[in-house]
């Protein structure tokens, strides 16, 4: 089954007006109508234009061929995604009075196929929204101790004119304590409009944290480079950190080097299990900017006789 370019058949653009729909419609049905067309394929392109037109004067019906016909063209082998037709109804008499038959099989994949046909003209299509997504950037605390954040976003809705607006919308979103970088927060009924008496689709926000001027973070673990003296690492000391949970004593065991990781277990972000902090020691050399600190460095550099470049050979 091939798709058919509905905006195509009616020398339209995507972005048309349902006025523009209208007036395009009138003067191609002039043209093909089979009573008075010399052209020899008039009553077929009479029927694609009719059909055509059934598509793009119904801002439902529109809306939802749009949704489904992104990257598709005029031609191309074409099956509708599974559960296309499932939660519509739809009942026509048929455009210009004709039946059914009228429609081809493209457009019965679309909205024909299993629904129930009556007089009347009545027509109802229901479908459920699309599922957004969008992204909400959270402080750290956030993640410690929970919290209701504000967000904007904007969001395509139909117009009366049956046209796609993009408006923005602010919601008051709750932050659950123990969040982590990456998780999905659903907002149900949030997510893009549904058509008919269609519900709503569901808003998912991505979770990503805020840089921290301290800290860094990777998944539930939490990282802190802490700077330390060199004497401070070489002979072991207790020395103050700061903590997402406040400041701590921090034990560093004698004879640590500069990257070592100590870990404080379950100080991570909370959950289940909770992550771990981690303090990466950073050792930071007092500065010789005194003639009473270069002479310890002096000194250090005729009693310890020590190369750092030992295990390069040199």
């Amino acid at each position: 089954m091939e798709y058919k370019d509905y905006y195509k058949v009616m020398g339209l653009s995507r972005d048309a007006t349902q006025d523009e729909i209208k007036r395009a419609y009138h003067k191609l049905a002039r043209k093909y109508h089979p009573d008075v067309s010399k052209e020899p394929d008039a009553e077929a392109r009479f029927k694609e234009l009719g059909e055509a037109y059934e598509v793009l004067k119904d801002p439902e019906k529109r809306t939802a061929y749009d949704r489904l016909g992104k990257g598709w063209r005029e031609g191309q082998e074409f099956r509708p995604p599974p559960g296309w037709d499932q939660g519509f109804e739809f009942r026509s008499s048929g455009f210009g009075g004709g039946d059914a038959s009228q429609f081809s099989d493209f457009f019965e994949s679309l909205f024909g196929r299993g629904f129930a046909w009556g007089g009347g003209g009545e027509r109802q299509f229901h479908t459920r929204g699309e599922d957004s997504r969008a992204k909400i950037l959270i402080d750290l605390d956030d993640a410690y101790h929970g919290a209701t954040r504000t967000v904007t976003l904007s969001r395509t809705e139909l117009g009366a004119d049956g046209r796609p607006q993009v408006k923005e919308h602010t919601l008051n979103v709750h932050i659950p304590k123990g969040v982590h970088q990456g998780q999905h927060i659903r907002l149900a009924g949030q997510g893009g409009p549904g058509m008919g008496r269609g519900e709503a689709g569901d808003l998912y926000l991505q979770v990503e944290f805020r840089p921290h001027p301290l800290y860094h973070i990777e998944d539930r673990d939490v990282y802190l480079d802490l700077p330390v003296a060199p004497w401070e690492a070489a002979l072991g000391a207790t020395v103050k950190s700061p903590t997402p949970l406040g400041i701590v004593d921090l034990k560093i065991p004698p004879g640590s080097h500069a990257g070592r990781k100590l870990r404080l277990k379950g100080r991570g972000i909370p959950g289940k299990p909770a992550g771990d902090f981690y303090v990466v020691l950073q050792i930071v050399l007092p500065p010789a900017d005194s003639e009473a600190a270069k002479t310890v460095y002096r000194e250090m550099e005729r009693t310890l006789k020590f190369n750092p470049r030992a295990r390069l050979g040199v």
